[in-house]
């Protein structure tokens, strides 16, 4: 969506929730409801999830509703990553197990999900979906469980055990409009539209194109809307009626599709740029593809799938091989470059002689310059700001692999600094 990164698939991806429930089930005790364990043969303290042989991860994904393309791409990814881990001797001298949940993007689903597998694992490497991530926040803070949330929204900052990768939304949007202003000639005085989701994803990719189109004397036109919606003719037409010179969208790809195929039929053919998550590779196998690749460029935490950072390359490589068919969308980067994080959090909580849940939240929190390989670095010592503020900008590439392109590198857009402190203040 990220992700950053933040990437998708056809069905819109609203904001997808990736949880990282690391739980470790002490092997000399009963795991505890409070995420407390007892100590292990070697002297190491344990908690749910971990027992002598095994540290157990659950994931709760959506493999059979709106967003069960992402599902399949970040489970398959995951499962990649604890593979390769195995192959190489664990962590912590034990198997890494993912124990994966389809709530089908059900909320209630959800719920008895995590409370069925809460007591096993010791973090949840994913849980899509923004209502899913809202319903449990109660009970990842009471658990202590390490939660990487496939969302991106702003509102998610501030608590410990749950980790937004990358950059928010907001965010997201200031590198957008500056973007815009920098490339594609807009000036004071000029309207840009916001086409936007309800719910916290297109609030706060609001909140950011605001501020930013106030900093740089553009008015905003926008358009609110809902992930049922997929014909936005009558949003076009009303952004033409505005005169806009250019088109936000924090939305999914069936309504990136629609923007940008219906405003190129209707003549309105002007700039547009979408949040990470409006974008999946099936959108150039529509219609709309000559129109995406003439007028869209898309805003990410993440690089594209084709980059050719070494880490990358290296990546999809394996996953094609694993998973020969399957395509190498952005939520097989965000959902390997998730668990990559939390394997090093687990490695520097089993160094630090516990693997308890708590203790795997302080061992993230202690990493001030994490560094995958598979895009900027990211700094989770303050849970009150993104862990990163750099975003890619990104173009549809229909021959490249995932469909997309870096078309400018990682780089901080001006004023996000100025931004996040008027927020904290």
């Amino acid at each position: 969506m990220t992700t950053h990164p933040r990437h998708r698939t056809t069905t819109a991806v609203l904001a997808g929730a990736l949880a990282l429930l690391i739980a470790a089930t002490g092997c000399s005790s009963k795991a505890d409801g409070d995420g407390g364990g007892g100590d292990s043969a070697g002297g190491l303290r344990t908690g749910p999830g971990v027992d002598a042989e095994t540290i157990r991860l659950g994931a709760l994904t959506d493999l059979t509703g709106p967003y069960a393309t992402l599902g399949k791409s970040i489970v398959q990814a995951q499962q990649m990553w604890a593979d390769e881990t195995n192959a190489k001797g664990g962590i912590c001298d034990r198997k890494v197990e993912i124990v994966v949940k389809d709530h089908g993007y059900d909320v209630q689903k959800a719920v008895t999900a995590y409370a069925d597998i809460a007591p096993d694992v010791v973090a949840l490497p994913q849980v899509i979906g923004s209502p899913v991530v809202a319903a449990l926040l109660d009970d990842i803070e009471r658990d202590k469980t390490l939660t990487f949330p496939q969302a991106w929204a702003a509102s998610l900052l501030g608590k410990d055990p749950i980790q937004v990768l990358g950059t928010t939304y907001d965010v997201d949007m200031i590198a957008a409009v500056d973007f815009l202003t920098r490339t594609k000639g807009l000036k004071k005085g000029d309207t840009i539209g916001h086409v936007y989701f309800e719910g916290d994803y297109g609030a706060n990719a609001l909140e950011g194109a605001t501020w930013a189109a106030e900093k740089a004397g553009l008015k905003i036109a926008g358009q609110k809307i809902k992930a049922t919606d997929t014909d936005l003719s009558a949003q076009v037409s009303a952004l033409r009626k505005e005169g806009v010179k250019a088109v936000l969208i924090s939305a999914g790809p069936a309504q990136t599709a629609s923007l940008v195929g219906v405003a190129a039929s209707r003549g309105l053919r002007v700039p547009v740029v979408s949040s990470a998550p409006g974008f999946a590779p099936q959108l150039m196998k529509t219609p709309a593809a000559p129109a995406l690749a003439a007028m869209l460029h898309v805003v990410s935490a993440a690089p594209a799938v084709s980059s050719d950072l070494p880490g990358v390359k290296t990546m999809v490589a394996s996953y094609q091989k694993k998973y020969p068919g399957s395509p190498v969308d952005s939520g097989v980067l965000s959902g390997y470059n998730a668990a990559q994080l939390l394997g090093m959090d687990l490695k520097k909580a089993c160094e630090a002689g516990s693997l308890a849940r708590e203790d795997v939240v302080k061992a993230h929190r202690s990493q001030k310059n994490a560094d995958t390989g598979l895009g900027t670095p990211q700094d989770f010592s303050d849970v009150s700001r993104p862990a990163s503020v750099e975003t890619y900008v990104l173009r549809p590439d229909a021959k490249a692999v995932g469909n997309v392109v870096n078309a400018e590198d990682a780089h901080r857009a001006p004023g996000v600094e100025e931004y996040l402190a008027s927020r904290s203040g």
